[in-house]
């Protein structure tokens, strides 16, 4: 071995070693997750009645125990009030949202200037009799007429009835198209064999023990004409028994995000996309049954011009005992193909070794740990206000989670600060000390900090903030090396462990600018739809800790200081996004921040002075993209409440 050949052999121990201590972070990260559920669990039940009533024993046995209260913020919604309009928004979702003799008659009258007809396809195998006249039925009562229903069975001899309503189905409608295969072949096999049949310009993918919204069609035409949509999809609930009205749970999704949907199958159904989109003989690929659909809607999506989302519930997912609804593990082997589908997605970009395991919220939600290929040297941007000693914190915690901080800059207010910090970490070659000039605003110290950094990325760390997770700017360079992400900040967490920020929503929270979502939220809450478990796209994060390429930066021309005190963290992801930039939010680079829990940062008058004029400032510099709506959440949702309360039921 040559000593070329000796450096690549040692550079890919290293990479491995890397990644296995990767591996083993995450495993750590949900073994105290799973402790931390079960205290939370334990203090339950030290809450309970029957607790409480055995007090007197437990006194006199081991003494008083004083459990801790901590106050709701008023923009978090109590469990019996959620839980309320839960139910509440189940019954006004259900039947009740079907279209009256009216509206049915108007949408059914809607003429359009082009001829385009749905293909429906639904693989049949053994389909209790109640399931698929409820599936047909909702395809025939469709207020959209253009459509072909394409059904390939699969069915065993004892399920002979499945043919017999089919042929009498199709007998009495044209537009039903049905074949009895030789032999059942699965999913895919059954989907491509209705895939075959179909003649129409976009393919629809639909379950045969599931119900469409009669306006699903109608509503989806109108995204194709509208949006010049190729691929669309919408809103989903999951219900039991024999009626969509005995719902589960509600799925309000966002619009197309590409790190969410590689984390997690949001999409899900109903998909209709076109079919020139198809470029390959089959729909699904058989190496991935049982995530047959994540690979394909991954696959799709990544070629679609338009992937448009219509933000309303018209596909209604039937649990029941088997179906994956109901309980992951009734196809454990769905989690192996899903994760084989997302590997070889990412491989089709370039991207390679990365370790895909599931999180505590769901089997088939996932931490991605990317591979980090870049070389780019990391810059620390550290702001030290006069006598500020909380720095030394934050100083301490960057050298427990990075062993090879290539440079950390401290940027001083004035001289004297300065050579005192230089004296005082001499001793520290990548620490380096500069003064700042006039302002002395947050967003103009990491200006400052920012002109002076040598790395090819950016760490802006707001004072006071104390690193947790082990490998914490590895977390945020894995998102932050590619060329399509613009900023990545992580979830922070004030000292009592609940949530400070898990990412910012446009619109959201009491002055309607941006918010923080699932602010105050305990840490154990796996999160709306598990979202505080995985890593995805959001419109802007936090400036507590977050990292941008140096190049990204300078391109949209830094922080904007005009923004002395809010919202110039917000300000600059919103400007990476109109540089067609995707920011991430990952829940696995946590840190406490040091701020006064739920409650405001404008509690002084000159505060709310700042903050009255910079609210007005940001609103209007992103007038057009507030009042269009954060894309990373769904108008279904209140903009009043941080923790996803839906505005379908009103205050």
């Amino acid at each position: 071995m040559n000593e070329k050949e000796e450096l690549q052999y040692l550079k890919e121990q290293v990479r491995k070693l890397k990644q296995e201590n990767r591996e083993l972070s995450s495993k750590l990260a949900i073994t105290e997750a799973s402790k931390a559920e079960t205290e939370e669990n334990l203090s339950k039940i030290k809450n309970s009645f029957a607790w409480k009533m055995a007090k007197p024993l437990r006194v006199v046995r081991a003494g008083f125990v004083r459990l801790s209260y901590y106050k709701t913020p008023k923009n978090i919604m109590s469990k019996a009030e959620y839980k309320r309009r839960l139910k509440k928004a189940y019954v006004i979702l259900g039947t009740n949202s079907f279209p009256d003799e009216a509206k049915r008659k108007e949408e059914e009258d809607t003429r359009y200037e082009t001829k385009i007809t749905f293909s429906v396809l639904v693989p049949l195998y053994n389909t209790p009799e109640k399931f698929l006249r409820d599936m047909i039925d909702s395809v025939r009562t469709q207020t959209y007429k253009d459509w072909e229903l394409c059904l390939a069975d699969g069915s065993d001899q004892e399920h002979a009835y499945v043919g017999e309503i089919c042929a009498k189905y199709a007998a009495d409608d044209e537009r039903i198209r049905y074949q009895k295969l030789d032999k059942n072949e699965g999913i895919s096999g059954n989907t491509n064999a209705c895939f075959r049949m179909a003649t129409g310009d976009y393919i629809g993918l639909f379950d045969h023990d599931d119900i469409l919204h009669p306006s699903a069609f109608y509503e989806y035409r109108k995204a194709i004409d509208e949006q010049n949509a190729d691929y669309v999809y919408c809103d989903e609930a999951t219900f039991k028994g024999d009626s969509i009205n005995d719902m589960i749970t509600l799925h309000f999704k966002p619009d197309y995000a590409l790190d969410t949907l590689r984390a997690n199958n949001y999409i899900c159904h109903f998909s209709l996309f076109k079919r020139e989109l198809l470029s390959e003989t089959e729909l699904f690929r058989t190496a991935f049954d049982g995530s047959q659909d994540h690979d394909m809607i991954l696959r799709l999506t990544s070629l679609a011009k338009n992937v448009v989302h219509v933000p309303k519930i018209l596909y209604y997912w039937r649990a029941h005992a088997g179906s994956v609804a109901s309980d992951i593990n009734a196809k454990f082997y769905a989690v192996d193909a899903a994760k084989r589908a997302v590997d070889d997605h990412l491989n089709q970009f370039g991207i390679y070794n990365t370790i895909i395991t599931s999180t505590r919220a769901f089997e088939t939600i996932f931490r991605l740990q990317y591979e980090i290929t870049t070389e780019g040297k990391v810059s620390y941007i550290l702001p030290v206000p006069k006598k500020d000693t909380s720095y030394l914190d934050t100083l301490d915690s960057v050298g427990k989670t990075d062993e090879e901080v290539a440079e950390l800059i401290l940027v001083a207010e004035d001289e004297t600060e300065a050579a005192a910090m230089k004296e005082k970490h001499a001793d520290l070659p990548f620490v380096k000390v500069i003064t700042a000039s006039e302002k002395h605003s947050i967003p103009a110290l990491f200006n400052e900090g920012a002109k002076a950094a040598a790395g090819e990325y950016l760490l802006f760390l707001k004072p006071g903030i104390k690193l947790i997770s082990s490998d914490f700017a590895e977390e945020l360079l894995m998102y932050a090396q590619r060329d399509d992400i613009g900023a990545v900040g992580g979830k922070y967490l004030f000292a009592d462990k609940k949530i400070q920020h898990a990412g910012l929503i446009l619109g959201l929270g009491d002055y309607g600018t941006v918010g923080h979502v699932h602010y105050g939220c305990e840490y154990t809450h796996i999160g709306y739809m598990g979202r505080l478990c995985y890593a995805q796209n959001m419109s802007a994060v936090s400036g507590n800790a977050m990292m941008v390429k140096t190049v990204d930066w300078e391109k949209v021309g830094g922080f904007d200081e005009n923004f002395e005190r809010f919202y110039y963290d917000a300000d600059l992801c919103m400007k990476l996004r109109a540089q067609k930039k995707l920011n991430v939010f990952t829940p696995f680079a946590e840190a406490y921040v040091e701020e006064i829990p739920y409650a405001p940062a404008d509690t002084d008058e000159a505060g709310k002075n700042i903050l009255q004029k910079e609210n007005k400032a940001f609103q209007t510099k992103w007038e057009k993209e507030i009042a269009k709506g954060d894309p990373y959440y769904n108008p279904n949702f209140s903009l009043k409440y941080l923790d996803y309360t839906l505005k379908v039921v009103k205050d």
